[in-house]
């Protein structure tokens, strides 16, 4: 829609009007378009206009009134009634349509190969520790709850020296491990793994007489652990070794200590008629946690992995990139069609905001008032907000997405393009619900949450005063003794299931019998919170929504409160079938050359109280 400052004038049959065209001519004379403003002055004096409800008045003031308020109307009309007004193909409806499945397929092909990749990375992971850590169990490779085991930890000098030595000898036999690992040299030799120690500068303790020394400067010394391959635990010592390179731990003062290293694989499960396999780069870090000095070293094994480009069969792989020629299309094609919808929705907010500077300048000289705020409000299209946002979320997605089948990102890159695209997901189906309230009765949802939200905010925030007073009160007391309070994430956690009744019998049962006053404090502030919360503060919410949702139906039955600019428009009662708004503007293609061009000149009008006078004629 064109929200230029003028509108071509209508004119009608009478002696008034011909003699305002005659003034109208001696005006355009003077401009330097003479032929062509004559043109235009001649057929508007001629040709006749169609009748309508809101078309004919006997005043110029009138009749641009009601202009005004058909542009207003054609404005706020759906894709389907702008159709009928104009024959306008609603563009930014099929835009939506074409990337909804287009991003819809993007996301699932996505999500098949993130869920393969994070599978095979996890299924690695395992296998890495059964390898390389000492101690290592089955029943730590799934997450139960309460947790069945405790953690994995070494609480002795010797425990830690017998996990290095495990981890190098497992690393210097890789030729026994089931998994096709090798070295990350190019002649598979063996590297040597790298050992890193973290300590205090000074970190003396003599406990005997309460007394330390202790400095909280940290120094970092890293060393290779030179290896021959094939190595047993009958003649290799990493505590023999660096005492040989003069590196004595003091445990006093060690913080942490980090052993790495990296092996090559290739992935054949991926592979298909299509498909080559996948190449990866593990990169291995074992760590040794101390930094609590609790007498539990924390044992952790972790493994970045890295896409590597593969140099296997070549045949195989030059003959199959239909598959990376497709996705890279695919890619393609979703951010062409989302860099459309996001020029095509700044467009409307712009041309819309245009508009609302006419509406406003009109109501300040045609009712010496200003235009209300919630009528100034129904110019900024929140819906458009939305899909601007989710075309530069996808955008950024595909773009990494991209990035990774090329196999030039790995790791986080997985997550981070995930997220993007994911929540770019969620907001384009969001965005259906704008084409379904065109209907009203799918439209009660969206109209219940805009009714509700301002009570729904007020009434949360105090809810959430309330919930914070009971997190923090809870992760303070009861922290030490119950492990769903550990932490203060974890106490809100704990908190918010219980609202919806979750795990309540076992919240009770864990709580620690070490202290009988907190024990019996722990039953009074459970009860207390779960009574507030289900039984008082869920039953207001759900009223303040059945409210929001009673006043909605009731707007059904008598109508729904209008603003000013509501009401303005809602005197426009033309059909959008009546063929009013396609007299007043051409959607030929040959039109809007000429617009593009600037060869197309209309007289205009400016507004002074209740009278109007002609200036001269304008480019639209």
């Amino acid at each position: 829609m064109n929200m230029d400052y003028s509108e071509s004038m209508q004119t009608h049959p009478g002696s008034t009007n011909l003699k305002e065209n005659s003034e109208i001519g001696s005006v355009v004379d003077k401009n330097d378009c003479d032929e062509l403003e004559a043109l235009v002055m001649s057929r508007a004096q001629t040709s006749t206009s169609l009748s309508s409800a809101c078309s004919y008045r006997s005043t110029d003031v009138d009749i641009s009134e009601e202009r005004m308020r058909r542009k207003l109307r054609f404005f706020f009309m759906n894709p389907i009634e702008k159709w009928q007004a104009k024959h306008r193909v609603p563009y930014k409806f099929v835009v939506q349509v074409i990337k909804i499945i287009l991003v819809t397929v993007q996301l699932c092909l996505f999500a098949h190969n993130r869920y393969k990749h994070v599978n095979y990375t996890w299924d690695n992971r395992i296998a890495f520790s059964h390898l390389f850590l000492n101690g290592w169990d089955t029943t730590r490779e799934v997450n139960s709850y309460p947790p069945s085991v405790g953690p994995l930890a070494v609480y002795k000098i010797s425990k830690f020296y017998e996990t290095l030595d495990f981890a190098v000898i497992g690393y210097a036999n890789l030729g026994n491990a089931i998994g096709p690992y090798s070295y990350t040299e190019e002649d598979n030799s063996m590297p040597a793994p790298l050992l890193c120690l973290y300590q205090y500068k000074e970190g003396t303790i003599f406990g005997f007489n309460e007394s330390y020394m202790f400095n909280s400067e940290i120094d970092e010394r890293c060393l290779n652990l030179t290896v021959e391959p094939n190595v047993t635990a009958k003649n290799y010592s990493a505590k023999d070794f660096l005492k040989e390179h003069g590196i004595l731990i003091n445990f006093s003062s060690l913080v942490k200590a980090e052993m790495t290293f990296s092996l090559k694989t290739v992935n054949f499960k991926a592979a298909g008629p299509i498909t080559p396999p996948d190449c990866y780069k593990f990169n291995i870090k074992i760590s040794f946690d101390n930094e609590d000095h609790d007498g539990q070293m924390l044992l952790s094994l972790d493994a970045d992995a890295v896409r590597l480009y593969c140099k296997g069969d070549v045949e195989y792989v030059v003959d199959n990139r239909l598959d990376s020629i497709l996705l890279s299309i695919l890619n393609s094609l979703v951010i062409v069609i989302c860099s459309i919808s996001l020029i095509l929705c700044c467009r409307a907010i712009y041309r819309a905001q245009q508009l609302k500077l006419v509406t406003i300048n009109f109501f300040q000289k045609a009712y010496k008032k200003d235009l209300s705020a919630e009528g100034q409000l129904e110019f900024l299209n929140m819906w458009y907000i939305m899909i601007i946002i989710n075309d530069v979320l996808i955008i950024l997605g595909s773009g990494i997405k991209e990035q990774i089948e090329r196999k030039q990102f790995a790791g986080d890159q997985w997550n981070i393009c995930s997220v993007f695209l994911g929540t770019g997901n969620l907001l384009v189906w969001f965005g259906v619900l704008r084409y379904l309230g065109f209907f009203k009765t799918y439209n009660v949802v969206i109209l219940t949450l805009k009714k509700a939200a301002p009570k729904v905010a007020r009434f949360l925030l105090c809810a959430l005063l309330i919930y914070a007073g009971f997190t923090f009160c809870g992760w303070l007391i009861l922290g030490p003794y119950h492990m769903k309070f550990r932490s203060l994430a974890s106490t809100s956690e704990c908190l918010f299931a219980l609202i919806n009744g979750d795990d309540m019998y076992a919240t009770f049962s864990i709580m620690s019998f070490k202290s009988p006053m907190l024990w019996w404090y722990s039953r009074i502030y459970l009860y207390c919170f779960i009574s507030l919360y289900i039984y008082v503060v869920i039953s207001l919410f759900i009223s303040v929504i059945m409210d929001a949702y009673d006043t909605i139906k009731l707007y059904y039955k008598c109508g729904f409160p209008k603003s000013d600019l509501q009401a303005f428009v809602a005197a426009c009662t033309d059909e959008a079938s009546s063929g009013i708004y396609r007299n007043e503007s051409s959607s030929s293609l040959g039109d809007m050359v000429d617009k593009l061009c600037c060869c197309k000149k209309t007289p205009y009008t400016l507004f002074s109280g209740r009278s109007s006078n002609f200036v001269g004629a304008i480019c639209v």
